[in-house]
């Protein structure tokens, strides 16, 4: 599974308004809500917030993958959002988290964790989490990413 197949460049937010979780989460809902008439705003914000009640999922090095399920979904979709101010995501580390990878799945736990998986990989590749905080705007973010995600 490549991170552009379930990542379109219109749910690729350069500058988070979000200043907190809970409004990073809805800001970044509200991209897929928009883009996506399968998805229903509030009950996606609701899987969001059900899941970080259980933990973070903001892994450190100022990444977050916020992620939830919703029935009747027929495919695992994502949305990307940059924060170069930072938010308090109750990251691991303690850090402000900066980029965030939002997903959405139906209930199967397969593509979902693939996807999962894929970004957390990527991630973790220090230089391009680098060259995600220093891209311009949507456009060159995203092409960040498909370049990245080609390489593997």
């Amino acid at each position: 599974m490549k991170i552009t197949d379930i990542l379109q460049e219109t749910s690729v937010v350069a500058a988070l308004a979000g200043r907190s979780k809970a409004e990073v989460i809805a800001e970044l809902a509200g991209v897929l809500a928009n883009e996506y008439r399968e998805i229903d705003r509030e009950r996606l914000i609701q899987a969001l917030e059900d899941r970080e009640r259980l933990n973070s999922t903001a892994l450190g090095d100022g990444v977050a993958i916020p992620h939830g399920k919703l029935p009747g979904l027929k495919r695992v979709l994502a949305a990307f959002g940059r924060s170069r101010l930072g938010v308090d995501f109750q990251s691991l580390d303690g850090k402000p988290t900066h980029l965030f990878f939002l997903l959405v799945a139906e209930d199967s736990a397969g593509a979902h964790l693939k996807a999962l998986a894929r970004i957390s990989r990527l991630l973790k590749d220090e230089r391009f989490r680098a060259r995600l905080m220093e891209a311009g705007g949507a456009h060159d973010l995203f092409e960040t990413i498909r370049e990245e995600d080609d390489r593997y």
